[in-house]
């Protein structure tokens, strides 16, 4: 009986590393019954209510694209593992095999594009600046010899030193190692701005204790294509994953998603994001597309 199991088992995790090696994240599905979605704990598009519940645009959407890949696969039932992730570990965590399917709030750029896979855009993204409403800073120039803040791992600390070399201002970079962290940076007094996606800024900005003592500033610094993550060369994986996405933006049900999380109350406070839905991102949604950051550039 005993060497029956082992036989079962090492059977179990041949059949496992075969997925791995040839990129089946749909047999790995099937096979296990199980999928893993990986999610943010404090993000525009996707954050936590704590004790394991994970919700906002983002994780919703992923959790409808799983859905409709259980029906292809013809699942009675499917267990969705939820894998929070951070700016610095998400790539790692879907390359490693530990996640299947990041929707967190991650740009779409070239230099990601050589180690994971992107389903087709769901939110283009402009970044901009918070400050203290009380501060007097209208733009990147008036942030000359203050502390600004962003996020470890994000594009934006790319971003910012760009701005900085282009504009010949000078200012001190704070790094928070998470959203959370680097608002608190802003909130404590520790940084004067607060350089991040609009729909992180305004999400966190409207769950925060006082949000009439924030505001959005400045001009776009820049616009980013934020999409769902997943392994490279598995091609039967990002069709269905695409398809999905294609099929809610098709049906009305995206644009639904999107008013539910940004322009009606949210949990866990009832305030409104209040972040309308912006022509860029009607654009990705009008003409399905999976190209990165650099081609938004070009434009």
């Amino acid at each position: 009986m005993k060497k029956h199991l082992l036989a079962i088992t090492l059977t179990a995790l041949a059949a496992g590393s075969v997925f791995a090696q040839t990129g089946d994240t749909l047999a790995k599905i099937k096979s296990s019954g199980s999928v893993t979605l990986g999610v943010r704990e404090s993000s525009g598009l996707a954050y936590t209510l704590g004790n394991g519940k994970y919700v906002g645009f983002h994780t919703e959407m992923g959790e409808r694209v799983l859905a409709d890949l259980q029906k292809q696969l013809g699942l009675g039932k499917l267990d969705i593992k939820y894998q929070p992730v951070t700016s610095q570990n998400r790539v790692p965590l879907v390359t490693n095999g530990t996640v299947d399917l990041e929707c967190g709030s991650t740009t779409n750029n070239a230099a990601r594009q050589k180690d994971v896979a992107f389903a087709v855009t769901t939110y283009v993204e402009e970044v901009r600046i918070a400050v203290k409403a009380n501060s007097g800073i209208q733009s990147i120039k008036e942030l000359n010899g203050k502390n600004v803040a962003t996020t470890t791992g994000t594009t934006s600390v790319q971003l910012l030193r760009k701005n900085e070399r282009a504009s010949g201002i000078d200012f001190k970079e704070v790094m928070g190692k998470d959203h959370a962290d680097s608002f608190l940076l802003l909130e404590t007094g520790r940084a004067d701005a607060f350089v991040m996606d609009a729909s992180i800024l305004a999400g966190i900005i409207s769950k925060s204790k006082n949000p009439a003592d924030f505001k959005i500033v400045g001009e776009v610094l820049s616009v980013e294509p934020i999409a769902c993550m997943m392994r490279k060369d598995d091609p039967a994986f990002k069709k269905a994953v695409d398809d999905s996405i294609k099929r809610q933006m098709a049906d009305g049900s995206l644009a639904k998603l999107y008013d539910k999380w940004f322009m009606q109350p949210t949990p866990p406070t009832g305030t409104k994001v209040g972040l309308p839905l912006s022509e860029a991102t009607k654009a990705a949604w009008a003409h399905p597309n999976d190209k990165p950051v650099e081609d938004y550039a070009k434009k």
